[in-house]
């Protein structure tokens, strides 16, 4: 079978979910009014709250939720076969993802800009806002953990792709000072920008000057460093050092220097990026050799699909970008149904593309076969089959092999960047709310929880020995972010149906996607926690057990006090009819 075919059949699927689905939720379900005072106007300070063009603030909205994860889980989940990996993704994405993306962005809204965890505190008690907020906290530090450790090793393995990376900072600096200083378009700037970038990349990828390739620099595979560290775990810490100064910065400065500009580029590259692969795959038509179904897996895909596949269906993430930086954005509270739904619908494109790039990359099914022969070996295989795989659609448009994996490693990237400065700021606006709750007046500074936040990340990429030797931590907690990330999905939309209850209004379209995430993630995450690394279990993980066990204890917590107010909110409004 032709891989046109499933993009045909997804994109109009996507499409008609933006069209009637996200209309019916905006018009009926959150009823968006376009007179509101949006947090943006109301208490715009120029650093954190700032009214913003609705395709300005799409682009950052849509870059920060699509990191690597939307391409990495999917990649992974066709070890199961490329059809449940797709019903998901397209299901997901039009009646779970755009659901909790788009109600978390006007629950925010409604509240002075408040982040879902401090919303807890409203809709469902003080006690469950705390450990919400403590989830919270757990699920930005593994995010931070993992993206850094895939940035890291991206730069590691695509020297050519770091210069062009690297020039994006400057190019958005200078695009949001004329822009928000001179009030000028930031369209034909930002398109500039990624025209150099793009050229960069493609010049570096023939010009081995213009390669950043510290492990070169350190003698190479094989030799040995300071400390008796190897060249390529040198390689590792010096990136992870310099990343961590990079997101303390970007995420301490004024939304208008460098988040909003770098995330439009963002938002151009990732249109760009989605058009190279979906022309391409239009002019090479390749064959889909992954089969439909694995029936011979070694691990089941009921449930671990729906926690395998989390970004590009739905993710407690996008939430937290939705309520902690995208609402304080916000111009017009009706612009709140094109950031958030289709900001989900672009994410759920980038899903699909990164199956069929994957499950079309191989020649033969005994390849595919061969690659992908366990779910351990999916899991190590997925991002490096994708960057191939895109980058042969990439070349039905004539680009070379080179050039191609070049731009698709900076695609993926900037992408991660992207999402790790965000992801940064939320953990300052998180631990200065702690700060705040146990009365610690040090940590509501902006530099002392950005510290905080940016040295407890980098700890936890780095100190963990693991199977990847010398900052194996974000290889070792992807495992868990996925199932944090969707018990955090599940959380957001218990609270968007409390909210919507005590309006009045039709809950069920959060409660029933709702009431399916937490079942399938309870079940996947109880069965890892007590099955696969309990101390008591052969393949024992201390680090996993002990963050799993306190995320779900806390998650249970929630569930049930959320259910007793919905519980007694029934009863007060049959006693109030009676």
């Amino acid at each position: 079978m032709s891989g046109i075919w499933l993009a045909v059949f997804g994109i109009i699927v996507l499409a008609l979910g933006y069209r009637y689905y996200s209309k019916f939720l905006a018009e009926k379900i959150y009823k968006l009014d376009p007179d509101y005072q949006t947090p943006a106007h109301k208490y715009k300070d120029g650093v954190d709250f700032v009214p913003t063009n609705k395709w300005v603030l799409w682009g950052h909205h849509f870059t920060s939720v699509a990191g690597a994860a939307p391409i990495l889980g999917p990649a992974i989940a066709v070890y199961w076969g490329w059809l449940p990996a797709v019903l998901w993704v397209l299901l997901g994405t039009v009646f779970a993802a755009g659901v909790h993306d788009f109600g978390t962005l006007v629950l925010s809204v409604r509240h002075k800009g408040q982040s879902v965890g401090t919303l807890a505190n409203t809709l469902i008690g003080q006690r469950a806002k705390i450990l919400f907020l403590f989830i919270i906290l757990l699920l930005v530090l593994m995010v931070n953990a993992v993206f850094a450790w895939v940035i890291a090793n991206l730069f590691i393995t695509n020297p050519s792709a770091v210069l062009s990376v690297f020039i994006q900072i400057p190019l958005a600096v200078w695009i949001g000072y004329s822009v928000y200083k001179r009030q000028g378009s930031m369209l034909l700037p930002s398109i500039a920008a990624l025209a150099v970038m793009y050229f960069t990349a493609i010049v570096a990828s023939y010009v081995p000057a213009l390669q950043i390739d510290l492990v070169s620099y350190f003698g190479g595979e094989g030799s040995t460093t300071a400390f008796g560290m190897s060249a390529t775990s040198m390689a590792f810490f010096v990136w992870i050092v310099i990343l961590m100064a990079y997101v303390y910065i970007a995420s301490t400065l004024p939304v208008w220097k460098l988040l909003q500009p770098r995330d439009f580029i963002n938002s151009h590259q990732l249109i760009v990026g989605l058009g190279l692969l979906y022309l391409g795959l239009l002019f090479t038509n390749p064959e889909v050799t992954a089969p439909v179904s694995n029936g011979t897996a070694d691990t089941s895909w009921f449930p671990l699909l729906f926690i395998t596949i989390a970004c590009g269906a739905i993710s407690g993430f996008h939430g937290l970008v939705s309520s902690g930086t995208s609402s304080k954005q916000l111009d017009k509270e009706t612009d709140a149904r094109m950031v958030g739904y289709l900001g989900s619908v672009g994410e759920g494109a980038l899903a699909l593309i990164s199956i069929i790039a994957v499950v079309t990359f191989f020649p033969t099914s005994g390849e595919f076969a061969n690659t992908y022969s366990g779910f351990a070996e999916a899991s190590g295989a997925g991002l490096g089959v994708f960057v191939q795989g895109a980058a042969q659609l990439a070349t039905g448009l004539g680009i070379p092999a080179q050039a191609a994996a070049t731009i698709v490693s900076v695609i993926v990237v900037s992408f991660a960047a992207t999402t790790l400065d965000s992801s940064v700021r939320l953990m300052r606006y998180i631990i200065s709310e702690l700060g705040t709750e146990y009365n610690v007046p040090s940590l509501t500074k902006m530099h002392v929880a950005t510290s905080v936040a940016v040295v407890s990340s980098a700890a936890l990429t780095l100190i963990p020995e693991g199977p990847n030797g010398f900052g194996s931590g974000g290889y070792l907690l992807w495992p868990l972010f996925g199932t944090s990330n969707q018990l955090l999905a599940g959380i957001s939309l218990l609270l968007i149906s409390v909210w919507l209850k005590r309006l009045g209004r039709n809950y069920w379209p959060a409660m029933v996607p709702m009431i399916f995430l937490m079942f399938m993630t309870l079940w996947a995450m109880v069965s890892q926690v007590f099955t696969d690394w309990a101390p008591w279990a052969e393949s024992s993980d201390w680090l996993l057990f002990t963050f799993g066990a306190i995320v779900m204890i806390f998650a249970i917590w929630i569930m049930i006090t959320s259910i007793s107010v919905l519980m007694n909110d029934e009863k007060d409004s049959a006693e109030k009819s009676a």
